[in-house]
């Protein structure tokens, strides 16, 4: 993806120490932006900061509870001092897995605090910056699950449902301040949460269900976190200037072929 480069930009990636957000990180670093990681995993942050410079990179990580919106809006106001905020990718977010029965009140709340106001806190800390500095651009994470209906997942989806909404109604009120912003809707991404998640819930069939799992994807296999992050780079270049206030399922014919 060299033909879509970042040079001279600065990228705040949330939820960069693993999975999809290390993937993006380290793809942007790549492509000449400077990343931020905010991370609630010290040892996540710094492993992806790693992986960064010691290819060359640059970047830095700041530890970060997204569901707590006093810590978050200090952390972009210092981030912002620091450096012309260019990009914000919303990554960080939790799963949960069960029925509308099988979500206790707590676990609803959790999912509410960290998906959606995670996802709001941080929009609303780095707005003042990009209007500040003519414009930016906003990525946020969604789901397939925001748009169909995904069996046992009922607090997840509404959480994501409610990011696919925010991307609509931030890219239609901020588009005269120069921000762009989208929203990816993946589906199944093989990640270290997919394999935890199996060995926790089919311990000595793991090969089976990770073989079933994929098969649930009408391409056939599980995507892969650099497929995001590469859909995440041109979204966030300049050859993607026209684009906004759209959701982009990187899902592998899901959404339309199954069924």
């Amino acid at each position: 993806m060299s033909g879509f480069s970042l040079k001279n930009k600065t990228a705040i990636v949330t939820g960069g120490g693993s999975g999809i957000g290390k993937a993006i990180a380290t793809t942007f670093a790549k492509s000449g932006a400077f990343v931020y990681i905010l991370e609630y995993n010290k040892d996540n942050a710094a492993e992806t900061l790693y992986e960064i410079t010691s290819s060359g990179g640059q970047g830095d990580w700041r530890k970060c509870d997204v569901s707590n919106h006093k810590e978050v809006v200090s952390i972009l106001d210092e981030i912002g001092r620091e450096r012309k905020v260019d990009i914000l990718i919303n990554n960080a977010g939790i799963a949960h897995v069960g029925t509308i029965e099988q979500t206790p009140e707590e676990d609803l709340d959790r999912i509410y605090e960290v998906n959606v106001k995670g996802v709001y806190n941080c929009i609303y800390g780095i707005l003042p910056h990009f209007k500040g500095n003519g414009g930016g651009v906003i990525i946020n994470m969604a789901s397939i699950a925001s748009v169909v209906g995904i069996s046992d997942r009922f607090a997840y989806s509404m959480s994501k449902g409610a990011v696919l909404t925010m991307t609509y109604s931030v890219a239609k009120d901020y588009l005269s301040d120069n921000v762009r912003c989208n929203c990816i809707s993946p589906a199944r991404v093989h990640t270290p949460f997919v394999d935890g998640f199996i060995a926790k819930n089919y311990p000595g069939k793991e090969e089976e269900m990770f073989e079933k799992l994929s098969k649930t994807q009408p391409i056939g296999r599980m995507g892969t976190p650099e497929e995001v992050a590469n859909l995440a780079l041109y979204l966030c270049s300049d050859s993607a200037s026209f684009i906004t206030g759209t959701n982009f399922p990187i899902d592998g014919g899901f959404i339309k072929l199954n069924g």
